[in-house]
């Protein structure tokens, strides 16, 4: 059977796969397992209750939730009758609730838990269209949403050919979700995906994907983020156990206890995890903390090819006594980590990859389902620094200006009520212009330099690409975040928020003492110390790209603070106004 809809899944399934833990999750300290009976069960049932509830084809329902099961039950079940999943992130303003929730026209919203429900609900009260509220958590003072399936269940006899008619009747280039964009520049836009922008992305990557339904894997970016959701698919079709975490500061627990083959991450959280890593080692003493850094230096220097027998000697060595540890960590398991959402230090391409730990690569966005290039392990498939080769059924080409022009059956059915912006991203010939400027490396592999919107330009008329000096800048220890600014003053800036826990060891072996933040980024030893980073990074620069002056501040710069975006991008038009009086600073004494 071929699989054109996100629900034909649920066949695949039903034929190929028949394992207890198809979907797991953990419920008052237990992991509860679901196999594709309870899976279609559910659906099934939910659909009956929406039709029950007077549910249309096109009408939309809103999640806002932690990753669990019942999420891809109400998935499935709404795009079985032809209603539009929009799922929401749960860590956004109340204003941004209250533009998607307006926008999207949603006529029932589930959240996971009280204090969400707390968060949204008095929102609710000034948008009309919303008729129905529940959580997935049970409470006595909210509707659970299993009172849908269970009104479902009662009037299954009513509505079961009716169901069956109208899958039969959904099209493959039916919208089945709106995705609403982050919103890193502005108001999120609602991206409009249709079941064949999931299906195509999830059959191009299948084969790259080295795991079975042998395997099983920890799912932890949030299922709202569209490359976890596209994996949570491909992680179904292939019969792969998905383990939902508890969330992200249960997840070192976890990753022991369940011990995954795989995982969807963003760069950020490699960072984190290097870091941790780079923390412990520094912890050792004696011939243990030279023999860690000797691996990490090695790590540092790994190449794809042409490496060496003394090197992989070395390589041997280090393993057994250092990456094996670093492999335990993650469970002992993992064949491979999926990355996207960003680009991905080189360093940390490097360094996972000497430790045996297969890092993908992957490269798109939202509007494109999301994969277009994908690097994946094997000397001929992988180039560090780029994003891999262009997977089946999308064309890529460079325009003039550099940005990447892709198309292809993965590319969005547009923006929701904004034909005007689908029009200025998609010229007359379907090209979807996105926004990120590259260049093919070895004719195959695809390189992102920058974004075309953040390169701007000094009053001396020269261009900085800012993405590519904080990439190279974050690979020190003692940078957390940065910010590179400038635009139309005579040289190039950084804004930097430390890493205050590497920062913090740092100053304990220096005895430096300190009262807060605020007083150690003004310690002229702390400043002298980043001054040294960034001279000894700005080696690899051109003149005009050199940081001539730079200001710490004291935040940690995170998703709730408002720095950084749900999928922890940095958000450069809130940063720049948070700081508008240091920015002011740095050029007035210019």
């Amino acid at each position: 059977m071929k699989v054109k809809r996100t629900f034909d899944i649920l066949n695949i399934i039903k034929e190929k796969y028949n394992k207890p833990n198809l979907l797991v999750s953990k419920s008052a300290g237990k992991w509860r397992e679901y196999d594709i009976i309870d899976y279609i069960e559910n659906a099934n049932r939910f659909s009956y209750g929406l039709l029950e509830l007077g549910f249309k084809k096109g009408d939309k329902i809103a999640t806002v939730s932690n990753n669990r099961p019942e999420w891809n039950f109400v998935d499935m079940g709404s795009a079985q009758v032809g209603v539009i999943h929009i799922p929401i992130y749960p860590t956004i303003s109340s204003s941004e609730y209250m533009h998607i929730l307006n926008h999207s026209e949603v006529k029932m919203l589930i959240v996971s838990d009280l204090e969400l429900y707390n968060k949204i609900a008095p929102i609710t009260k000034n948008i009309p269209n919303i008729e129905y509220i529940y959580t997935f958590n049970h409470y006595s003072e909210t509707k659970h949403w299993s009172e849908i399936v269970e009104l479902g269940e009662h009037n299954e006899h009513k509505y079961k050919r009716e169901l069956e008619e109208i899958k039969q009747n959904i099209k493959i280039d039916d919208v089945v979700s709106i995705i609403y964009t982050s919103g890193t520049t502005g108001v999120p836009k609602g991206v409009m995906m249709t079941h064949n922008n999931f299906i195509s992305n999830m059959l191009a990557i299948d084969p790259k994907l080295p795991l079975d339904s042998s395997h099983k894997v920890i799912s932890f970016l949030p299922l709202c983020h569209v490359l976890e959701r596209l994996a949570n698919y491909s992680y179904q079709y292939k019969g792969i156990s998905i383990y939902y975490a508890e969330g992200i500061e249960m997840l070192s627990d976890n990753m022991k206890e369940i011990k995954p083959h795989g995982f969807i991450t963003v760069p950020r959280v490699l960072e984190k995890i290097f870091d941790k890593i780079i923390a412990k080692g520094k912890e050792l003493k004696g011939i243990k903390r030279t023999i860690f850094f000797w691996a990490v230096g090695l790590g540092l220097n790994y190449k794809l090819k042409g490496r060496g027998a003394i090197y992989n000697a070395k390589l041997k060595i280090v393993d057994k006594l250092i990456f094996s540890k670093w492999r335990e960590a993650l469970g002992g398991n993992v064949i491979c980590i999926i990355s996207g959402g960003a680009a991905l230090q080189v360093r940390l391409s490097k360094v996972f990859s000497a430790a045996g730990i297969n890092l993908f690569e992957g490269y798109g966005l939202t509007e494109t389902a999301p994969v277009i290039a994908v690097n994946y392990p094997g000397k001929d498939n992988n180039v560090f620094g780029s994003v891999g080769k262009i997977i089946e059924g999308v064309e890529v080409k460079i325009a003039s200006d550099g940005e990447i022009l892709m198309k292809g059956p993965n590319l969005m059915k547009g923006y929701y009520k904004d034909l005007e912006m689908t029009q200025k991203v998609i010229d007359r010939d379907g090209w979807f212009h996105t926004g990120d400027i590259g260049k093919f490396v070895n004719k195959e592999f695809l390189k992102i330099t920058d974004r075309k919107k953040e390169i701007f330009k000094l009053s001396t008329g020269k261009y900085v690409a800012p993405q590519v000096i904080e990439n190279l800048l974050k690979e020190s220890f003692f940078i957390e975040q940065l910010i590179i600014i400038g635009e139309n003053e005579k040289f190039t800036s950084a804004l930097i928020s430390p890493n205050f826990t590497y920062l913090h060891d740092w100053c304990s072996m220096k005895k430096i003492q300190f009262k807060d933040n605020q007083e150690l980024i003004q310690n002229p030893n702390v400043i002298e110390r980043y001054q040294h980073e960034i001279d000894e990074f700005g080696e690899k620069l051109g003149k005009t790209e050199k940081i001539k002056k730079f200001r710490l501040v004291c935040e940690e710069w995170t998703s709730e603070g408002g720095e950084l975006s749900p999928t922890l991008k940095l958000k450069r038009r809130y940063v720049m106004e948070k700081y508008k009086k240091l920015v002011k600073e740095i050029y007035s004494q210019s």
